[in-house]
């Protein structure tokens, strides 16, 4: 691997604290809005490197702004920190065996993510000092990635207003220019409030609203048959009623997450899916309430970027693992299906290879993925600035996203390797940009022709805010 290039010695000074730093958050794990004391290691770390520091973004309590420089063009460089419910694991074991505890666990790699992205911010702070450039570096300590929206009201709140370009990544199996495909979505709460009774004396008092949710679930099954193939319509039971099957339910709720390729199709699937709980509310009796959670737009792409990201891909080249990482990798595989492994060279658009454990290969730029594509907030950001993402590869070919063997390998030296190598790519690729005015020239004028020229609209409504509370019991 070249390692020549003075910006690449900034960050590979820091790899021990940054790859610390990223232990912690992994052994702190916090959902959605409550991630409290890892943002507060981020903000330690944004003040030890001398950072101006702004805290409670946009109102949030757990996001945060760092801003190193003075004049020039403004980048940001954009973390996250947040967990998933449900996937506690012991790291470096290639066998489940979740951890005694509140059962959170980083299944996404935020842990990896919002650490080097901060390196990356870090390194290109002293480069700019060291050559005397104008240029200002921001990193962005974004919580509530896994359905909080928290970029979306960031962006809305108007912190990215004087932004000219922003970078991301995220954790993978491979390492290349993240393709910019991912579907639009929004979370809705529907409530239901029917009558309670005794469901064997009196049933025909009751009106439930147990009932109800089960009415429009299947309302919703059947429209799926007349929806667009992409499109992804999930919900989850947050009170279905009571324990008591004696007592007619006169109170439930239902969160749906709808998704679509983009916002025009998403609005035509929620009016549907709200006709759909209207109509659960007529036959039944009861009366419904809704309230969005959160809501993002689909991912906008940059070609002069992604060319630039790709091209200190290929400087670079691939993360460079030992032989004993790739052993490890190998032990995970052995907990996969085949079908994961393939699955995993879909989603990337490369031609499978037997035997590999471990990326060793840049991805080119433009391999199409077989479709399947989830969501991010990053879509809202993308929409307001030009914006390009890295894939970093951090875990084993095959490795599903939000699985416990994502944990299992979020402590790792392969982790830390491919952290450490994202962050190079993502500091390579901003100080390029500053150093050629043309490139971020170029950049806004992709982002125009994309848009239209038209001012972001955010899908938000306005009277939404953060559900700070999402991710408490209630």
């Amino acid at each position: 691997m070249r390692n020549d290039e003075e910006i690449w010695r900034h960050v590979d000074e820091r790899r021990a604290e940054y790859a610390a730093l990223s232990d912690r958050v992994w052994g702190m794990p916090e959902l959605c809005y409550n991630e409290h004391r890892s943002v507060a290691e981020h903000i330690a770390m944004l003040e030890a490197e001398g950072f101006a520091t702004t805290k409670d973004v946009a109102g949030i309590p757990t996001a945060v702004m760092g801003e190193a420089g003075e004049g020039g063009p403004v980048i940001a460089i954009l973390g996250e920190y947040d967990a998933l419910p449900g996937l506690s694991q012991e790291a470096g074991v290639a066998e489940h065996r979740p951890i005694p505890g509140d059962g959170n666990g980083h299944g996404c790699g935020h842990n990896l993510l919002g650490s080097a992205s901060l390196l990356a911010a870090a390194a290109v702070k002293d480069y700019l000092k060291a050559n005397n450039l104008p240029g200002r570096v921001r990193y962005y300590g974004c919580p509530a990635e896994e359905g909080g929206a928290a970029k979306g009201f960031m962006v809305r709140a108007g912190a990215f207003d004087d932004v000219d370009i922003a970078i991301s990544w995220h954790p993978a199996a491979f390492s290349g220019v993240n393709e910019p495909i991912s579907l639009a979505n929004t979370r809705i709460d529907f409530s239901f409030v029917g009558r309670a009774a005794h469901a064997a004396s009196s049933p025909h008092l009751g009106r439930s609203a147990l009932d109800a949710i089960e009415l429009m679930n299947v309302g919703v099954n059947y429209m799926r048959e007349h929806m667009p193939s992409d499109a992804r319509i999930h919900y989850a039971y947050l009170d279905a009623g009571g324990i008591a099957p004696n007592v007619v339910q006169s109170r439930t709720k239902v969160r749906y997450l709808i998704r679509a390729r983009n916002l025009e199709e998403l609005n035509g699937l929620v009016k549907r899916v709200r006709k759909i709980a209207d109509g659960a509310a007529l036959m039944t009796e009861t009366t419904v309430s809704t309230q969005v959670i959160s809501a993002v737009s689909n991912l906008l792409g940059n070609s002069p970027l992604e060319q630039l990201m790709h091209d200190n891909f290929e400087r670079l080249g691939p993360p460079p693992f030992s032989e004993a990482d790739k052993a490890f990798a190998a032990e995970i595989q052995k907990t996969l299906r085949e079908e994961d492994i393939l699955s995993a060279y879909r989603r990337q658009g490369v031609a499978p290879e037997t035997g590999k454990a471990l990326c060793d290969a840049i991805v080119p730029l433009g391999a199409k993925g077989a479709g399947m594509n989830g969501s991010t907030d990053v879509g809202d950001v993308s929409w307001k600035v030009p914006t390009v993402q890295a894939r970093g590869a951090t875990y084993a070919i095959g490795t599903p996203g939000h699985s416990w063997q994502v944990v299992a390998q979020g402590k790792t030296d392969a982790a830390h390797t491919g952290m450490v190598h994202v962050a190079k790519v993502m500091a390579g690729t901003a100080v390029d940009a500053i150093r050629n005015p043309d490139i971020i020239a170029k950049a806004k004028a992709d982002h125009r022709a994309r848009t239209g020229g038209k001012p972001y609209q955010s899908p938000l409504p306005a009277d939404a805010k953060p559900a700070l509370g999402m991710s408490l019991a209630e």
